[in-house]
């Protein structure tokens, strides 16, 4: 018997190439080229990953997009988290294999958005509230002004007429019946709901009502479940680092910090984060749902800053999974979140690949079909 729950897979659309990031980073970037680069960093990292039979897809063409649908649905994957970069009305990039999937009826996936509501800036301390995309890539900004303040592509919240120019682009997605909805709610995610709160709270209040408006019971808006006191109607948790028990949260604060002291690799057991993301699952909220993760390793990105997880196996990732579902299931949640589909800059990804084929996408399979072994 195949189980009820519904596998979100969180999906990086940063796999084509856009003239902004020709501009930021040489032309022809993507996150391939961080990908390919990488180096091991000691005996037996596994760097750089390397997708099965050289699959270095590209996402600006359909058929990329309906392989990846097709593997999905056929592992037992529900649908993709598809992250969402929309700094304001003059910039929304990365948005191509959404428009394709909209396009293309027949890419058989359930989706939704995830709002990577930061700036996008060059280095990690230029500016705060915002995300640096690859500080492994970081060099001297060369050109304007804008590019020396150290920000690259500046999130804008703006107006309420702003905010209705971005619903109305929204709602297109929000009509398309493969959207993931719950009770006639179009679901859509902000990745930091911290990052200037009170304007979010204001904006998603006044979404809810254009919902309304357009047909639908309203919007479930969801916030990256954090231990500061900022929520929406639901909120996801987000693995493999972001805990929210006090302990725990302190115990992954301190243990970076020493590891930045020291100026080394931060090295960490698969099994201890997996044992206390359990553990945090366990203790979760009634509206929080749950997520677990697949692998780490982003030093494609971060080169010796990185934080790398070492000892994942298909197998062990089949036995935490499981548990983490059969917790979500005696909560009554209706989803599941995994980091992720397709973040091979962090090393978190179902796709297949040399070292392990399509081991994690069948342990997937047997999950949700609910198999003894």
């Amino acid at each position: 018997m195949s189980r009820n729950v519904k596998i979100i897979a969180n999906y990086l659309p940063q796999y084509h190439q856009i003239p902004e990031n020709d501009k930021w980073w040489g032309k022809g970037f993507t996150d391939w080229i961080a990908v390919k680069n990488a180096m091991p960093l000691y005996d037996n990292h596994n760097e750089p990953r390397v997708p099965l039979n050289d699959n270095y897809y590209d996402l600006s063409e359909v058929e990329s997009l309906r392989w990846q649908a097709k593997i999905a649905k056929d592992y037992g994957v529900y649908g993709f988290g598809i992250y969402h970069y929309w700094f304001s009305d003059e910039m929304n990039l990365l948005e191509t294999p959404s428009e394709l999937i909209l396009k293309n009826k027949d890419i058989d996936i359930h989706f939704m958005f995830i709002w990577d509501n930061f700036s996008w800036k060059r280095t990690w301390s230029k500016l705060s509230n915002g995300a640096a995309y690859a500080p492994a890539f970081d060099g001297s900004p060369n050109g304007d002004d804008e590019e020396n303040s150290g920000i690259l592509a500046e999130l804008k919240y703006g107006t309420k007429e702003n905010w209705k120019n971005h619903f109305d682009y929204l709602l297109k997605f929000f009509n398309d019946e493969r959207y993931i909805k719950v009770d006639n709610k179009p679901v859509f995610s902000f990745y930091q709901a911290r990052n200037n709160f009170p304007v979010i709270k204001e904006m998603t209040e006044y979404w809810n009502e254009l919902a309304k408006e357009n047909g639908f019971a309203g919007i479930l808006c969801l916030s990256k479940d954090i231990l500061y006191p900022v929520k929406l109607e639901k909120r996801m948790k987000y693995s493999p680092f972001q805990m929210t028990t006090p302990l725990l949260f302190l115990k992954y604060k301190i243990k970076s910090r020493i590891f930045q002291k020291k100026n080394e690799i931060a090295i960490w057991n698969y099994d201890e984060v997996w044992r206390d993301i359990l553990f945090e699952a366990k203790v979760a909220a009634k509206d929080a749902y749950l997520c677990g993760f697949v692998d780490y390793d982003d030093s494609p990105r971060r080169g010796k800053k990185a934080r790398i997880i070492v000892g994942a196996t298909p197998e062990k990732f089949k036995k935490y999974m499981k548990k983490l579902i059969c917790l979500s299931e005696k909560q009554n949640k209706e989803f599941v979140f995994l980091m992720a589909w397709n973040e091979w800059g962090e090393g978190s990804y179902l796709e297949p690949d040399t070292t392990n084929g399509y081991g994690y996408l069948e342990a997937i399979r047997s999950i949700v079909q609910n198999e003894e072994n």
